[in-house]
């Protein structure tokens, strides 16, 4: 005799199936949630622990220049740094300091230097005779007072006539980075002379004793390499030998009293590798915030 309802051996329902089905998905889902929260929570711990290096490595950076500017007021002239763009390394903390000071009398003014300095420097960079006299008069006429086109030069009616929109200055350079408004610049060749450059010596030629190998290369009859060599020898005397060192005209460069006006690189290294760096340019002497000196260029948020 058959008896009706269900047997406790009986098949699963198609609802029990389809339970189990939405059940792991959601399941599934949760699970990939959770990892998609936890990568994201990961990920913001990694950006804040980055933001907290590069902070603190750009603070470090900017420690190294006040250094620099206290190392420089040393009144000991035996332990004063020598401002000729010679590396000195320190540890600060747990930090590893790098900092290059260059007097700006040792770089080439760009308002000051004269034509021939110009082609020299031009030459020495790669460009062909025609090139440099060409550009060097361009340079000349961007920052001279007049209209008047000098032999090879550019003014207003050049520019408009290769329909450029801004022509030259007709004033003093304010800044380096406006020679890449001359006609001819490109910025190929700017970027090898820009760490040679400066507005704010007012000298007509680089002084030996502290200029780097880019402002040496306007000096006459000077190559690279003799640039280099000259370089590397005057790092690797220090201020108590009192010797000075030999250009290749025979010409013996000698430091001559203090400064005022210097260019400042300081590269700051943590333990774990991230770095900053920062440049200035600053002058000795009271500032209205209260420093012992004014910043007049400044630049950061780099790496080179």
């Amino acid at each position: 005799m058959r008896t009706s309802g269900n047997s406790g051996y009986g098949f699963a329902s198609p609802q029990s199936g389809i339970a189990l089905i939405m059940v792991l998905w959601i399941l599934l889902l949760v699970t990939i949630s959770t990892g998609a929260y936890t990568l994201m929570a990961r990920m913001d711990v990694l950006e804040a622990h980055t933001l907290l290096w590069g902070t603190r490595a750009r603070m470090a950076a900017e420690a190294g220049l006040n250094l620099a500017v206290l190392a420089l007021r040393d009144p000991d002239e035996f332990t004063r740094w020598i401002p000729d763009g010679r590396p000195y390394e320190l540890r600060f903390q747990d930090v590893i300091l790098e900092i290059k000071v260059t007097d700006e009398r040792g770089k080439l003014d760009i308002n000051a230097v004269d034509e021939s300095a110009l082609q020299q420097l031009f030459l020495n960079n790669g460009l062909d005779d025609d090139q440099a006299t060409h550009l060097a008069a361009a340079v000349k006429d961007w920052n001279d007072s007049d209209e008047l086109e000098r032999p090879n030069g550019a003014e207003e009616e050049t520019y408009q006539a290769l329909g450029l929109s801004v022509g030259p200055g007709n004033r003093s350079f304010i800044m380096v980075e406006e020679l890449l408004q001359v006609l001819g610049m490109s910025w190929e060749l700017f970027r090898e002379i820009e760490p040679g450059l400066t507005v704010f010596s007012a000298v007509g030629a680089p002084d030996p004793a502290y200029a780097p190998v880019e402002a040496l290369l306007a000096l006459p009859d000077m190559t690279r390499d003799e640039a280099l060599n000259f370089v590397a020898q005057r790092h690797s005397q220090d201020a108590a030998s009192g010797l000075g060192t030999a250009l290749p005209n025979g010409q013996i460069a000698m430091a001559r009293g203090r400064g005022l006006t210097y260019s400042i690189q300081a590269k700051a290294t943590l333990p774990n590798g991230v770095w900053d760096q920062v440049e200035a340019t600053i002058r000795l002497g009271g500032s209205p915030d209260g420093r012992p000196f004014r910043i007049l260029r400044w630049r950061e948020g780099f790496h080179h």
